[in-house]
């Protein structure tokens, strides 16, 4: 998928969970990546997949797309300026709750999965504690600034301190974000998470505002300035 993928799966489970859950990603990626020209996404952009023969997978993100689009109030939009569509933007929180959901029907209650900064967990580690996940100093990658336990939630970061400039606000003139370099969203799983991620990030100062009023979300946004803000309700997710 062209991120680090990590799976810390407790129990005497074996490999093969394991082996499962990366062949589940290796398909994600064969459908979805726009870098692959054999992928499923990159014939529907130029031209040589009929919709009546697109995948049940392909239809369903397509979907959550739109909903994301009107709940965002269009700042999530994966149609880009020459009309093709990049789901990328969704597809890695739907991928990983997809995965997790692998691993649960097998009968696994302890699970980490991380693709690219975005976390699913449930249980324990190893050690029988907590999941933590810490959240980096976007201009020291050596520094965590922020532990958060997500107890079950999900974890999403958007920013441009690893991929630099990627994300730009898709309404108006569709300029770059300049006055955030990080934002990390908490929802009730990390697809929740990854897709206001995305959106709230394009929004700019505005994006912890939107976190704030919208119910199952929490957030913390590092400016450029290097100011932190957290959403009200953020602070009960850093206890241990």
């Amino acid at each position: 998928m062209g991120m680090p993928i990590t799976v810390d799966i407790g129990g005497a489970c074996g490999s093969g969970l394991v082996d499962a859950v990366f062949e589940y990603f290796e398909h994600v990626d064969r459908r979805f990546s726009t870098y692959r020209t054999d992928s499923e996404i990159s014939a529907i952009n130029r031209g040589d997949l009929a919709v009546r023969d697109w995948s049940g997978e392909m239809m369903e993100v397509l979907a959550l797309s739109g909903q994301t689009r009107t709940e965002t109030g269009g700042y999530f939009d994966i149609r880009r300026s020459d009309g093709s569509l990049d789901p990328s933007g969704i597809v890695k929180g739907w991928a990983i709750r997809n995965a997790a959901g692998i691993v649960q029907r097998a009968g696994v209650d302890d699970f980490f999965i991380e693709a690219g900064g975005d976390i699913q967990s449930r249980g324990r580690n190893p050690s029988g504690l907590d999941w933590s996940v810490g959240i980096r100093n976007p201009f020291n990658a050596q520094e965590i600034i922020k532990v958060v336990y997500p107890r079950g939630h999900g974890v999403a970061t958007s920013g441009t301190y690893v991929r630099g400039q990627h994300i730009y606000n898709p309404l108006g003139t569709g300029e770059s974000i300049t006055e955030i370099v990080s934002l990390t969203v908490i929802g009730a799983d990390v697809f929740e998470a990854d897709r206001f991620a995305t959106a709230a990030f394009a929004m700019g100062r505005d994006g912890i505002l939107f976190l704030e009023r919208t119910a199952g979300l929490e957030g913390y946004v590092v400016g450029s300035n290097g100011r932190a803000t957290p959403t009200s309700g953020f602070g009960a997710f850093c206890q241990s």
